[in-house]
């Protein structure tokens, strides 16, 4: 079921957004060459605690994960591009990593992905991560832009895939982002692709999560064998952003927005 948030319930999810951005920001922050993905969930966990933040992931089993994930923050390397479930690996120069992170506060969840090249890009792989990096914050920010009262989803899912395909890169249409609210994951479900002017009406009070994703040479993906990192097929690297939005009647409000900005 669709559900619509009135103005002051969507005032009330400001909080768990400004939670979220401050989190992915000193979790980036605190990341650096020799960080070992286990001390960053560590840190995550930290901050939640201290908040009195309730984690959205660490109890989550939906069908496609083979467990309950267990750890309360995603971290895809490289190759991984969703739903990377931190284990011991410790960080080196050039890792491509991707940190997407949802929780509540006061009951109210909010939802945001950003992807950064470990140490600063260095070299020609370093400059293919950093476009990869910055055609998908492109993308976030034209699916933010078409995500306007009176519009369809279609109209996000559309505005993502013309930046996805200028840039060259194929797109996976079986995760996308997806309706925010009480829980973490909600109708309507947003592709990364699609045609503008179809689905469902963009109405004022609908809060969503919007997130392109890509890999650089291809669409396909399968599961790790630990149940619930998603890999490119081809061993290419992946890139995410995601930001929390609430449509309302003057535009969309960006509910995640970090250090002052969409991004």
């Amino acid at each position: 079921m669709i559900e619509l948030r009135t103005p002051r319930e969507i005032e009330q999810m400001r909080a768990a957004g400004a939670f979220v951005a401050q989190v992915l920001t000193e979790a980036k922050a605190f990341t650096r060459v020799g960080t070992n993905l286990l001390e960053i969930d560590a840190f995550v966990h930290r901050m939640i605690r201290e908040r009195g933040a309730e984690s959205c992931y660490i109890d989550y089993h939906p069908s496609f994960g083979a467990s309950p994930f267990g750890k309360v923050i995603c971290t895809s390397v490289n190759d991984a591009v969703l739903h990377g479930l931190p284990h011991d690996y410790v960080l080196r120069q050039g890792d491509l990593l991707s940190l997407d992170f949802a929780c509540a506060v006061d009951g109210w969840v909010a939802d945001s992905a950003l992807s950064f090249v470990v140490g600063g890009a260095q070299g020609e792989r370093g400059e293919q991560d950093q476009r990869l990096i910055e055609v998908s914050e492109r993308a976030l920010e034209a699916g933010i832009a078409a995500a306007q009262p009176g519009g369809k989803i279609g109209d996000i899912s559309a505005a993502i895939a013309a930046v996805g395909h200028a840039a060259g890169y194929r797109i996976n249409t079986d995760f996308g982002g997806h309706g925010v609210g009480r829980t973490m994951h909600g109708e309507p479900h947003v592709p990364n692709d699609g045609r503008a002017g179809r689905g469902f009406p963009l109405k004022p009070g609908l809060v969503i999560a919007i997130e392109p994703w890509f890999c650089s040479g291809t669409d396909e993906i399968w599961t790790d064998p630990d149940g619930w990192t998603l890999r490119s097929a081809d061993g290419s690297r992946g890139a995410h952003s995601e930001h929390t939005v609430a449509i309302t009647e003057d535009g969309p409000l960006v509910l995640t927005a970090r250090g002052g900005g969409e991004g």
